[in-house]
């Protein structure tokens, strides 16, 4: 018999529930006793933010709950990664589903999706709720995954009409060899190298949109996207700061240094909670962006047993 049944539900990444870290994430929580169900997000696996990604989840966690013979008390964990962290917290909050979970967990995920935009473009991070009046911005060189995802989602607004799909294409292939580089080089370095040839075929000026992808280089081209990307308005659906709070507890972890989404993300959408329903927060040097550091020092991982003790017996 399982614990608990948890919803899992990926980041964005083309790979979706295949991807290595979600699958290695499922092994350990089924290892504690729970039960682990996994769920495809598609627009995610295609880069884009999306409100129907919301009632995705909203569906998934509603039917999952109906299943008394893997939830005999009729409710489940909800557990988001990354973007889909901040998604699950907003699904959460909606009335089919938020008498139906123990708990919430985001991991390394958002609170303000525009937030987190204008910081991959910028670099610079919000101030902290403990940050005195005054206070300048925080700078953290963001990483070149998220502004090429940014660009993905906006490249209708950056390019002409026929130039849109070839482009979007062009950077689906590096983020793809991105995602390869951990896990096999020599093939990585085969993908990098179609994703500079796709950018050598493009005219003007998707050629060096995509020569700044492959380059890496997130300041220019951070400037080039905030310039459109202040005209574009994301629904209030895509950011639980902007929604209704879940009823369950919520567990906000978050790697310290992330540079994907900052992990002041995790801190005020901490202090918005405050008093709604019971939040558990954990900023950890173990973490990078929803990945664990396995050279961390001992006592980030005695905090972080702590944190997942805590979740793990709701």
């Amino acid at each position: 018999t399982i614990r608990r049944l948890v919803l899992l539900v990926p980041g964005v990444h083309a790979m979706g529930i295949d991807e290595p870290r979600l699958i290695a994430l499922s092994n350990e929580l089924a290892a504690t006793g729970l039960g682990v169900a996994t769920m495809e997000l598609p627009d995610l696996a295609q880069y884009r933010f999306t409100p129907e990604t919301v009632d995705t989840i909203e569906d998934g966690a509603r039917w999952l709950s109906t299943r008394r013979d893997l939830t005999p008390d009729g409710t489940i964990g909800l557990m988001g990664i990354s973007f889909a962290g901040g998604l699950s917290m907003v699904a959460a909050g909606r009335p089919s589903i938020r008498d139906r979970l123990a708990f919430v967990f985001s991991f390394g995920g958002h609170g303000d999706l525009p937030r987190v935009l204008r910081y991959l473009c910028t670099g610079l991070e919000p101030l902290r709720p403990e940050d005195p009046s005054g206070t300048p911005p925080h700078v953290r060189p963001p990483h070149d995954y998220g502004v090429a995802v940014i660009l993905i989602g906006i490249a209708d607004r950056m390019v002409p009409p026929a130039q849109v799909e070839p482009l979007r294409r062009g950077i689906v292939t590096f983020l793809t060899a991105s995602q390869l580089d951990p896990i096999d080089k020599t093939k990585a370095a085969a993908v990098f190298e179609e994703a500079r040839a796709i950018g050598a075929q493009l005219p003007e000026p998707a050629a060096s949109l995509m020569k700044a992808v492959n380059a890496r280089d997130v300041k220019g081209l951070g400037a080039r996207l905030l310039r459109v990307l202040e005209g574009v308005d994301y629904p209030d659906s895509l950011s639980p700061a902007h929604s209704a709070p879940p009823r369950a507890p919520v567990f906000l972890l978050h790697g310290a240094d992330d540079t994907v989404i900052p992990s002041v993300e995790s801190l005020l959408l901490a202090q918005q909670l405050q008093g709604k329903t019971a939040v558990r927060t954990l900023l950890s040097g173990l973490i990078t962006h929803a990945e664990v550091d396995r050279g961390a020092a001992a006592a980030e991982v005695i905090k972080l047993v702590g944190f997942w003790a805590e979740l793990l017996n709701e």
